[in-house]
């Protein structure tokens, strides 16, 4: 078992195809299978599932690839570190969040990084969803990722930021704009701009939802929580955003952002293969951003999470 075979074992996991990999890697399509042949006889268990559509895991294969992921990736950016001291470079720093997120949650924190590290590369890969921020993640494409947070992200460390409350956005021209609050079971009959069904929050709304016994049939269906504000605006129905959002959209004056009581707080954070390999400027990022929150604890529901 080599690194090299590890590695082309991950590219097969993440593509499901060999001939993908091969093309890829300017290799031929039975060089490529080599290499996992090799790891099947070497751990006695077949990893693939070949087909003529593709590749599948097995139980075996998922194993290891959690495992040789996560491995390969705080690798990575070892290296990446490693290369950086050497050569006496800050470098490039990498985060995947959603464009929504940057712009609500770390506008003055990217400014106050700015000034302080002028020579650094600030980059944001796009993602509207967790799983697409912790694949930019797996995939090397960004050092760390803005996320929910939610259990059971195997090959990865959370760090959690702040706990915020749900609340349902309404134009000031709609009857329920006259509540101070409302209730799970107010949300029936509301035309709901739901977020898109690949998206953690999205999850978490239906989740709880359905332990109250409550349906709410999606009237559209958004990428993002700024596009369901624009909705909002329209006239074309309510949506569920977390507090953050929703007090930037109701200072707008346009809509209003009303408390829900009964949802859970939604938790948002970092995720990263290693928080103690991550690169200085992305630690002091972090840090940078946990002070600009500060500005966020007068918001009803709002709660700092501590760093562990």
């Amino acid at each position: 078992m080599t690194l090299d075979d590890l590695r082309v074992f991950n590219a097969v996991c993440e593509t499901q195809s060999l001939s993908a990999v091969a093309r890829e890697l300017g290799r031929t399509q039975p060089a490529v299978s080599q290499h996992v042949t090799r790891l099947e006889r070497e751990l006695g268990v077949p990893l693939l599932e070949r087909s003529a559509k593709g590749v599948a895991l097995t139980a075996a294969g998922q194993i290891l690839y959690q495992a040789s992921s996560a491995g390969l990736g705080a690798l990575s950016m070892a290296v990446r570190e490693i290369q950086r001291l050497r050569a006496g470079e800050v470098g490039r720093l990498s985060i995947s969040t959603g464009g929504t997120t940057v712009r609500h949650f770390m506008c003055d924190a990217v400014v106050r990084f700015r000034e302080l590290h002028p020579e650094v590369t600030l980059h944001f890969e796009p993602a509207n969803s967790t799983q697409r921020c912790l694949e930019a993640v797996a995939r090397r494409h960004a050092d760390l990722a803005f996320i929910t947070i939610t259990d059971g992200l195997a090959g990865f460390e959370q760090r959690p930021l702040l706990e915020q409350p749900l609340m349902l956005l309404v134009r000031r021209d709609d009857p329920l704009a006259s509540r101070r609050q409302v209730r799970i079971q107010d949300l029936r009959g509301i035309r709901y701009i739901s977020m898109s069904e690949a998206t953690s929050h999205g999850g978490l709304i239906r989740e709880r939802l359905a332990k109250e016994g409550v349906t709410l049939t999606p009237a559209a269906r958004v990428d993002d929580f700024d596009t369901g504000n624009v909705f909002v605006e329209l006239g074309l129905g309510h949506a569920i955003v977390p507090a953050v959002q929703g007090r930037d959209f109701d200072r707008g004056g346009r809509v209003k952002a009303i408390p829900i009581q009964g949802f859970p707080p939604i938790a948002v954070g970092w995720a990263a293969r290693r928080f103690r390999l991550l690169p200085p400027v992305a630690l002091e990022f972090m840090d940078i951003l946990r002070e600009t929150a500060q500005q966020w604890k007068d918001i009803p529901g709002i709660k700092l999470i501590r760093s562990v």
